[in-house]
């Protein structure tokens, strides 16, 4: 199950009562949640078939320039969490429009993560995989 399924609100019994009350949801993504994500996205990308690697790559290079102009060149963990976390849905756009005729390169799961985990790279308190400070 996703982190994101996981934040889904759901019924839960309430004490005593039997009636139904809501469970809490997670504030966010906590970074490492989010970096699990990332790295298997990267992996997917370079585990794509051949003749899929040059349009996959591409459409992550789209969606890295996009992380770029959202979040600027100084930025944290955190907040490149925070923008994953409030949806990735901007991502498909960017994946259609510059491969139109190649659906598999719409895959947000491949492009999409793969984009922020090459990006994280580049956050202020990112240090060789784990962050500082």
């Amino acid at each position: 199950m996703s982190s994101r399924a996981c934040r889904a609100r759901r019924p839960v019994a309430g004490p005593g009562s039997g009636a139904l009350r809501r469970a809490p949801t997670l504030a966010g993504v906590p970074f490492e949640t989010a970096v699990e994500q990332w790295q298997a996205g990267l992996r997917r990308l370079q585990e794509a078939p051949p003749d899929q690697r040059a349009t996959l790559e591409r459409v992550t290079r789209g969606v890295e320039d996009e992380l770029r102009r959202r979040l600027g060149s100084t930025f944290t963990l955190d907040e490149l969490a925070a923008l994953y976390d409030a949806g990735t849905d901007w991502v498909s756009g960017i994946a259609v429009a510059a491969a139109p005729e190649e659906p598999y390169a719409w895959d947000v799961r491949v492009v999409g993560d793969a984009a922020f985990h090459r990006y994280m790279r580049e956050a202020a308190d990112y240090a060789g995989g784990r962050r500082v400070g």
